[in-house]
């Protein structure tokens, strides 16, 4: 059973690997999507910081192959595996779904990011380079994205306030998810992937938006602080046995 949920962690991790090659590309939601188009949302961080998810893809199949290979029995891993495939699972269709509907899509995100989340609460010390820090940069960048994907959508329908007010509220919810969650478990990869995140909404909105590019830049400060910090001890620094 334990090397079941190994082996099925690598086909879920190639499925999501392997779906942006089998549906149209996504760049953001189309203006048809949405009562109020949103053309280059403040929200959204420039173009060439997706590109992590390059890195993204590529070791997360490592970290499955690894793990099928060398920790297929192991509880720690498989503690998270669970959260890991449902957040996969739910991940491989998304660029399908986004390309239709902007609500269910951002849906989806949010449920892709909680179980990412809890796949790095509880990702052990050990294996590192394996698991926490591959499984740490997917949830880091899924904790922005989805605030990414709120926004856009909450603005797109005219709910409360337009693109900057949304801007502002998409950055101050993922700097409070990202805070706790750096804060807990002190995974590296996590917060240097927010604050990557946070860099490219700099880059987008320059000076044109102010206020946003200076809420952005209070935001790396304070995840630069918490990610440099000591590791918390507890639970997620245990060192686990096979």
């Amino acid at each position: 059973m334990n090397r079941a949920l190994a082996a099925l962690t690598l086909l879920v991790t190639a499925t999501f690997v392997l779906s942006p090659a089998l549906t149209a590309p996504f760049s953001g939601f189309r203006a048809d999507q949405l009562p109020f188009p949103q053309i280059d949302p403040p929200v959204q961080p420039a173009g060439y910081a997706f590109a992590i998810w390059g890195l993204i893809y590529a070791w997360l199949v490592v970290s499955a192959l690894y793990g099928l290979i060398k920790r297929p029995g192991n509880a720690a891993w498989n503690r998270v595996r669970l959260p890991l495939i449902v957040s996969l699972g739910v991940g491989t269709p998304w660029l399908a779904v986004a390309n239709n509907s902007a609500v269910w899509a951002t849906v989806m995100i949010f449920i892709m990011a909680i179980g990412a989340i809890i796949a790095v609460y509880h990702a052990p010390a050990r294996d590192r380079w394996w698991l926490r820090a591959p499984v740490g940069i997917y949830a880091g960048w899924l904790t922005a994205a989805s605030f990414v994907a709120l926004a856009s959508t909450a603005a797109g329908y005219g709910l409360l306030m337009g693109a900057i007010g949304w801007a502002y509220a998409g950055i101050i919810g993922a700097l409070l998810v990202a805070a706790i969650v750096q804060r807990q478990t002190g995974a590296p990869g996590y917060g240097l992937t927010v604050i990557w995140a946070l860099v490219g909404i700099i880059v987008a909105n320059g000076t044109s938006e102010m206020g946003v590019s200076a809420l952005a830049a209070l935001g790396i400060g304070a995840m630069l602080v918490l990610t440099l910090r000591p590791s918390p001890s507890g639970r997620h620094q245990t060192q686990d046995t096979l």
